[in-house]
């Protein structure tokens, strides 16, 4: 058995309110890392150890801690659900090998936990479900597990039962073990009681298990399967240790997703979830190995994942430490690393030292003098190092795939309380760009204002609160503005003649380009139809370089351009006059006209928004969306709430929470993501 095989890598991720937070404080005190439980209603949870988390009892910043159960070591990354903090959780997913996704009983698959799953889906993450909250008014188990088949398209597969309902919650029914589990909360839930099941529940338990039984004889392993059936048509004993093998066998290739449950906040439930992760989720040798890009031959490398192989880590998370500097979160991948060697930066092409590696729990750390495939840790030290680089050695410079991340959509302008702080806004903003890969800062020209973008209210609310109280910089926050993008209608043709005299010199340009529109989401192209020769390469590149630095300048408000594709159609040039400058410049100046006669396009964006409202409050809402411009698209009916899905243009919805609270008592609760751009609505050049 390879070492490999002692690691599990997993994430927690889910819907905001489902319980993540409070199901990692369990997971840490029963492995012994944390001698007392956290709550997050008291402010007191251990991953939740920044300021703002403690006070808005969610996750913004994914911790990530290690604990140990039955001797494997389990790596957490603790994601946020809140939808502002996409980037947290794209980049956590990215180096997991397995996750756990929390459902909340009552509130089911919400908006967020779909957002979650696709992206999991993305990067072929194994995953087992744990279904919270049973001890709820309104929680119903069945539901939850229905719903996971209608909108995630899951096969999901019912490991356990709950024993009772709401506060009549006592436990849980092992369909593996046939075994009915109670937890004694004497001690917190430490001890758990394995009952044999009661007559009155063992028709039902019967039944699931059978159903269990069903799913698992469709696995690929022929083998496991076939023994499965054998035994059972036999009507003999089938071993727990045969049936887990099956369901290890089912995750890791994803044909199903085992389901367990409980209530993480009575401590009903984590000690058997912390044996499925064990148990179900792969170890970092058992996942499809990691892709990357060569960087001088550009040809794509699969990477094993061996401690004895060139080392090779992927950056997928920066944060600040205001004593240690930089830290840079790292999942190494293969080979090893050392504590005060040097290490080479494949993406920014530079060797960086490390001058120390610790294992973090939370906001708390130990040092280690090496780290091994398969790990995850914390390099302190690199000073050029962002979210997504690649760090490994010189003789095998791959470059692991990149992470996608969304648009930021919503801008707002900052600056200093005082001219003396200028300098040191900027330091902090741009600290928190690096971390940050969907928040972007830059200068206003026009306005001289520093203008900082991000994925939504809240998103930009904490950056800018982490900048006063963890930079110590005051500053002053304008409104929200929309970010918008400008795009074409249709073709156009233009040719520019480009013809000035610089330092005695003459550089003179003659192109034509075609400008087209693309499919919405399709970004920006640029191609030449110049045949070979016709204009030497360096002029074609000066076109390319023109073109693309156009592409963020707008054509008639200044946004950024999206979705058009451009074409040098055919180009001229003197040997004596035509330069690399000129021929860069008329491509900016022949852009920006052709665009113009192409029928120009403002693009707003279009968010997704998925609200959950009781069903006395469901007409005022839907009133206030119409207001709002809404395009409802559709409502689903649950017991006690209506789920109402919408586009919304990101323009009216500011202040939406505000008034969504004051509407329903604060009992309607909503998401937001960005969808996509459409032309706004009496745009006209």
């Amino acid at each position: 058995m390879s070492e490999l095989q002692d690691f599990r890598n997993i994430g927690i991720i889910a819907h905001i309110d489902a319980g993540k937070t409070t199901t990692t404080e369990r997971i840490i005190f029963y492995t012994g890392k944390s001698h007392r439980i956290g709550e997050v209603d008291d402010g007191e949870a251990t991953m939740d150890w920044m300021v703002q988390e403690q006070e808005r009892g969610i996750t913004i910043t994914a911790a990530a801690t290690t604990c140990f159960w039955r001797d494997k070591q389990i790596n957490i990354i603790d994601t946020p659900g809140h939808v502002d903090f996409t980037a947290e959780v794209e980049r956590s997913i990215r180096v997991l090998d397995g996750a756990v996704v929390i459902f909340c009983a009552v509130g089911g698959v919400e908006p967020q936990s779909e957002t979650v799953w696709h992206q999991a889906d993305r990067y072929r993450v194994p995953r087992i479900a744990y279904i919270n909250k049973l001890d709820r008014i309104g929680a119903d188990f069945h539901g939850v597990v229905r719903e996971m088949e209608q909108k995630l398209g899951a096969r999901p597969l019912i490991l356990e039962l709950p024993i009772g309902r709401e506060s009549e919650l006592q436990g849980v029914i092992d369909l593996i073990g046939m075994k009915e589990l109670r937890w004694d909360q004497n001690d917190f839930g430490a001890t758990m009681l394995i009952d044999e099941i009661d007559a009155s529940r063992l028709g039902e338990a019967r039944e699931h298990r059978q159903k269990m039984l069903d799913q698992l004889s469709t696995i690929s392993d022929e083998q496991v399967s076939n023994k499965l059936t054998e035994l059972f048509l036999e009507g003999k004993e089938i071993p727990e240790s045969l049936v887990r093998s099956a369901v290890r066998k089912g995750t890791l290739d994803r044909s199903f997703v085992p389901v367990l449950c409980g209530a993480s906040l009575r401590n009903v439930g984590v000690q058997p979830l912390l044996n499925a992760i064990v148990d179900f989720l792969p170890a970092p040798d058992e996942v499809p190995p990691p892709v990357g890009i060569h960087a001088k031959k550009q040809d794509e490398v699969e990477v094993s994942v061996r401690r004895d192989a060139p080392p090779l880590a992927l950056v997928y998370k920066i944060q600040t430490d205001r004593e240690a500097g930089n830290l840079s979160y790292i999942r190494m991948y293969s080979g090893h690393l050392r504590s005060g060697t040097a290490v080479y930066n494949i993406d920014k092409r530079k060797r960086e030292r490390i001058n120390r590696l610790l294992r973090m729990h939370a906001n708390r750390s130990e040092q280690l003098q090496e780290i091994f495939a398969g790990d995850v840790a914390v390099v302190v030290g690199l000073k050029l190092a962002q979210t997504g680089d690649t760090i490994g050695s010189e003789s095998f410079p791959v470059i692991l795939e990149p992470m996608n991340f969304p648009v930021p959509v919503i801008s707002v302008a900052v600056e200093p309380k005082t001219l003396s702080e200028r300098a040191k806004l900027e330091a902090a903003l741009h600290q928190l760009e690096r971390e940050d890969p969907t928040f972007t800062v830059r200068d206003d020209e026009d306005t001289g204002q520093l203008i900082i973008s991000g994925m939504g209210e809240l998103h930009l609310e904490v950056l800018m609160t982490r900048v006063i109280d963890d930079f110590k910089v005051e500053a002053k926050v304008g409104n929200p503005q929309v970010s918008y993008r400008e795009s074409i209608e249709k073709e156009a043709t233009h040719r520019e003649k480009y013809h000035k005299l610089i330092a005695g010199k003459e550089n003179s340009a003659d192109i034509t380009l075609k400008v087209r529109r693309l499919e919405r989401g399709a970004g920006n192209r640029f191609e030449s139809e110049v045949p070979a020769g016709q204009l030497p390469q360096e002029l074609i590149d000066a076109v390319r370089r023109g073109v693309s630095g156009a592409f963020s300048s707008g054509i008639v408000y200044g946004y950024p351009v999206i979705d058009i594709g451009v074409s040098l159609a055919a180009g001229q040039y003197n040997q004596n006059t035509s330069t690399a400058l000129a021929f860069e410049a008329a491509a900016a100046l022949g852009f920006d006209e052709a665009c113009r006669k192409a029928g120009p396009v403002l693009l707003e964006p279009i968010m997704k928004v998925d609200i959950l409202v009781p069903k006395e409050y469901l007409g005022e809402v839907l009133g206030n969306l119409n207001i709002r411009k809404a395009n409802i698209l559709q409502i689903d009916s649950k017991a006690k709430v209506e789920s109402i899905h919408a586009n919304v243009p990101l323009a009216t919805m500011f202040g939406y929470s505000t008034s969504l609270r004051s509407a329903t008592q604060g009992r309607a609760t909503f998401t937001m993501e960005f969808s996509h751009f459409a032309p706004r609505a009496g745009f006209a050049e």
